[in-house]
């Protein structure tokens, strides 16, 4: 079962909001008025002194906050300023899968703007303020179109463009998109037969990265053609062999967008290993 975050920060913002404001608006009042009253009590009686233990314990017994008020003031700041940076500013996420090999590894942890495709309502989704959008070539968070799950793959289809993969080569809008041979991993055999995982470095628009690709083509590295629809986008791993992407269930409406990945600055393989900064960069 996912757990969705933002969700989940937002409905903790809202309580501990609405809480604090509910003792702004009604309970504070009755706080003020025992003060008062203990405080004129004790005048009274010839007993101001505000270093006297009976004042002191008598005053601090009604003015204490109830115990959800008080652990409300203490957490809504720091609720509020996390659900702001991870809605609109950055967005940490760790890498589940190997679909971005060799680009980004199981156990990398990336930076992912939140504001480089437009801000946008956190949880709803819907655009609030028009930035940018996404180019070919760039890495982005999404959810795709069959399930509200992170993905994470590489934008190689915009809006109205034609996208055509065939033998692991790729063409965009009937140019094939240049790659060359970086490295040929003869140690690290495929899945099916006697092939093997070669690196190559592909330049999409200006943008070069490195995708990894089986010498033998599986199956939806072979033969397909995807026209993408306006306000649509085609998704791809860069380990194109072993990667569920755009080729398999469809393209991303641009509603389901959220974010640039920018930047990785933390690798941390497992649990119980030490978490790694050998990695850091951009992406």
């Amino acid at each position: 079962m996912d757990i969705n975050l933002p969700l989940i920060l937002m409905l903790l913002v809202a309580g501990t909001g609405l809480v604090w404001l509910y003792d702004i608006a009604f309970l504070r009042k009755g706080r003020n008025a025992a003060i008062a009253a203990v405080e004129a009590q004790f005048s009274h009686s010839g007993e101001g002194d505000t270093n006297d233990p009976g004042f002191v314990q008598a005053r601090a017994a009604v003015a204490a906050e109830p115990a959800l008020v008080e652990y409300s003031k203490s957490f809504f700041p720091v609720l509020f300023l996390v659900f702001a940076l991870r809605s609109f500013l950055i967005e940490p996420f760790q890498i589940p899968s190997e679909s971005m090999v060799p680009t980004l590894l199981v156990g990398d942890f990336i930076a992912v703007s939140k504001f480089s495709y437009g801000v946008r309502m956190p949880v709803f989704r819907n655009k609030l303020v028009p930035v940018g959008e996404p180019k070919r070539g760039e890495v982005m968070v999404f959810f795709p179109p069959h399930k509200d799950v992170y993905y994470i793959k590489r934008v190689i289809g915009l809006p109205g463009d034609e996208i055509r993969y065939v033998n692991n080569v790729l063409f965009v809008n009937g140019e094939q998109v240049p790659q060359k041979l970086v490295k040929d991993e003869t140690e690290s055999a495929c899945a099916y037969g006697s092939a093997h995982y070669q690196v190559f470095e592909e330049t999409l628009d200006g943008v070069s990265y490195h995708s990894r690709k089986c010498t033998v083509p599986g199956r939806l590295s072979r033969n397909g053609v995807w026209q993408v629809p306006e306000g649509h986008y085609l998704m791809m791993g860069d380990n194109r062999d072993n990667s569920s992407d755009g080729r398999e269930w469809g393209f991303v409406p641009e509603e389901r967008i959220v974010g640039k990945a920018f930047a990785i600055w933390m690798h941390w393989d497992k649990l119980l290993s030490i978490p790694s900064f050998s990695r850091i960069g951009s992406i």
